[in-house]
């Protein structure tokens, strides 16, 4: 059983005598940043001047400057932009200042797995990953809880980098729930993986496959929508809370004999051995590369695949569902 960090295992000194740049205040790095200062932890924020997201920064009580301006000011800098953007504010607004000892941080290792940003060997580079959503990680904070998080040391130049990304995992209130170290590169293949196979990529397809089954059938839209989309929700909190049996255990007998029987049916070894290719074009950095080439050309196939998304049956219907039922957005 791997070992799990908690606040026991942390200390905050490490932070506390430093400023901490927060370069990015989207969904993520409002949340950290909000969440390292109410640690007690100097924090300023870097954005886009005038944009909503340096506005949303003042509001929160922040000093906001542009991304070159934190830079020279901080000695922990956080690249918590988005990963297509991360390289270029990086090489234009952020490689001048960084010092002897300064400490670079991410929470997902893609430009670094995949060399888009190489730092210099003078400073500290880690990683702490909150596994699970900004807005998460800050509803927890407030709460006294915290978002279990992954953490690693990619570069310690001052031996001193382990300690940091205790410190910042702390800061979050990742530790009150439990920090695993990991690897930059672990990080990134099992995230990006878990991203296309299952969370993101393998659940939308499997909803509007089994949705257009029911349709082409002749079976109403509705009746399809509530069947293979919105009752998902409730199958997923039950994992959540319970594991994959446990699950099993709350549904009917009937649903469960389905489950078992049916299930390696839609997920055969055909689908099992595309889900190994999968992993090994994000392995070998092919996935990396078609990505970064796609956002040079200005996303033509995201643009295309995003558009021919949104004509899908299931989203009208779906829209029109969930205007009948306001509980969904209150809860």
């Amino acid at each position: 059983m791997a070992k799990l960090y908690y606040d026991k295992d942390a200390d905050l000194a490490p932070l506390q005598e430093r400023t901490i740049g927060i370069v990015g205040y989207g969904i993520q790095g409002s949340a950290q940043a909000q969440n390292l200062r109410d640690s007690g932890l100097n924090v300023i924020v870097a954005e886009l001047p005038d944009c909503p997201a340096w506005e949303a920064a003042q509001k929160d009580g922040f000093e906001v400057r542009p991304a070159g301006d934190v830079a020279a000011e901080a000695d922990v800098i956080a690249l918590l932009t988005q990963d297509h953007v991360a390289a270029i504010v990086y090489r234009n607004e952020v490689a001048q200042h960084l010092g002897e000892g300064h400490a670079l941080a991410f929470s997902h290792g893609f430009n670094i797995h995949y060399n888009q940003i190489v730092p210099p060997e003078s400073v500290d580079v880690f990683m702490v990953a909150p596994k699970g959503p900004g807005s998460l990680v800050r509803q927890l904070y407030e709460q006294g809880g915290g978002v279990p998080a992954l953490f690693a040391v990619y570069q310690d130049h001052t031996g001193k980098a382990r300690d940091l990304a205790l410190a910042y995992a702390r800061g979050l209130g990742a530790t009150r729930a439990g920090v695993l170290e990991t690897t930059f590169a672990e990080e990134t293949e099992t995230d990006l993986f878990g991203e296309q196979a299952v969370l993101c990529g393998g659940v939308t397809e499997l909803i509007k496959a089994s949705f257009d089954t029911l349709v082409e059938a002749g079976y109403q839209p509705e009746l399809a929508y509530f069947e293979c989309c919105h009752e998902l929700y409730l199958i997923v909190r039950m994992i959540y809370q319970n594991g994959i049996q446990g699950m099993r255990k709350r549904v009917s007998d009937t649903a469960e004999y389905g489950d078992m029987t049916r299930g390696p049916r839609v997920i055969d070894e055909r689908v099992r051995a595309e889900m190994r290719k999968l992993l090994a074009e994000v392995r070998d950095g092919s996935f990396a590369r078609e990505w970064i080439t796609e956002n040079q050309a200005g996303r033509p196939m995201h643009t295309r695949l995003e558009a021919l998304g949104e004509e899908h049956l299931i989203e009208k219907v779906g829209a029109e569902l969930r205007k009948m039922m306001p509980f969904i957005q209150e809860s």
